[in-house]
């Protein structure tokens, strides 16, 4: 029997990659916001009680960094107490709860990769609502897999990625922040690992007996500016048939001709990143068998005319 998986944020970055291949594990409820508002505990409760699914995937989140700034409270709504609710019916439910969080948890004062069990210490709004839902999920008691990822993006939806795209398009040179440190993860590729790591569940392992928190990212890593400058190396070899790089240039030339490292106080943003946000991926690839490609790989095939979806067979027989 095919299990229910009730999916949230179906049209955001990840979950809309999610929303493509989850349907190879199971039939997929993804309610559209009008039906699942994160910001109505009873609505949640209602949904979660009517579908009674046994896969609770939870791809939705207030990601506007610096607009939480100022909104805490949205941001806490939707990061941390709808969360809590999810996994709460979950228990109820015996269902499996996925979660997604941030390395936004940590301050930066490391200078080696972080591990799930380096005490999270978030310099920002953002950061400190995404941790209370992850605290509220592991004190619920039900079986959980937090994933923490970094620096997201995708071909669809506002992230650096088309952000660097568009200003390529209008200005010869681009000031970006180079003392930021992190990796850059795309949406495709952590979809990817999610469905291979729940396709292994029974056959390479018990989900109960591993419910925890891992990070799951790019490896290796790299700054903004640095990531700014691949991102405009790659465009300029891609074909332009893109339809997806056309949408981000709108058609127009890149005329960018310089990238000029800057500082982080130089940027004047109103939140506070971390210096250093690298997750250390090896709990992952222990626990599940599951690596991600490195930061330029992984845009690399972002830009690539041959990525297609995966093929179901090939992550159902992955383990």
């Amino acid at each position: 029997m095919r299990p229910t998986i009730l999916l949230t944020g179906k049209t955001g970055q990840l979950g809309s990659e999610l929303h493509r291949l989850l349907p190879r594990l199971g039939n997929v409820l993804s309610p559209d916001r009008s039906d699942l508002d994160l910001r109505d505990p009873e609505k949640i409760r209602r949904v979660m009680r009517d579908a009674k699914p046994q896969l609770v995937v939870n791809a939705a989140a207030y990601t506007a960094v610096d607009a939480a700034e100022t909104d805490e409270v949205g941001a806490l709504a939707v990061n941390a107490q709808a969360p809590e609710v999810l996994a709460l019916e979950a228990k109820k439910l015996d269902a499996l709860l996925v979660h997604f969080s941030t390395d936004y948890v940590f301050d930066g004062s490391k200078t080696s990769s972080y591990l799930e069990s380096d005490v999270p210490n978030p310099l920002n709004a953002y950061g400190r609502t995404k941790l209370a839902g992850e605290e509220a999920i592991r004190n619920s008691g039900a079986d959980h897999l937090i994933f923490r990822t970094s620096w997201v993006y995708a071909t669809h939806g506002r992230n650096f990625l088309l952000s660097i795209l568009r200003l390529a398009t209008e200005r010869e040179e681009l000031k970006v922040v180079a003392n930021q440190t992190g990796a850059p993860a795309c949406a495709f590729d952590l979809a990817e690992a999610t469905t291979r790591i729940l396709a292994g569940a029974n056959s390479q392992f018990v989900l109960a007996e591993v419910s925890g928190t891992y990070h799951m990212t790019a490896a290796g890593e790299t700054t903004w500016h640095e990531f700014a400058i691949a991102i405009l190396e790659e465009a300029r070899r891609a074909p332009q048939t893109l339809s997806w790089l056309a949408s981000a240039t709108n058609g127009r030339p890149i005329i960018a001709r310089r990238v000029l490292p800057i500082s982080s106080e130089e940027f004047h943003s109103p939140t506070r990143r971390p210096a250093y946000s690298v997750l250390s991926n090896a709990r992952l690839k222990q626990a599940f068998d599951v690596t991600l490609p490195d930061w330029r790989t992984q845009l690399q095939r972002c830009f690539s005319p041959e990525r297609t979806p995966l093929n179901p067979s090939a992550v159902l027989s992955s383990h």
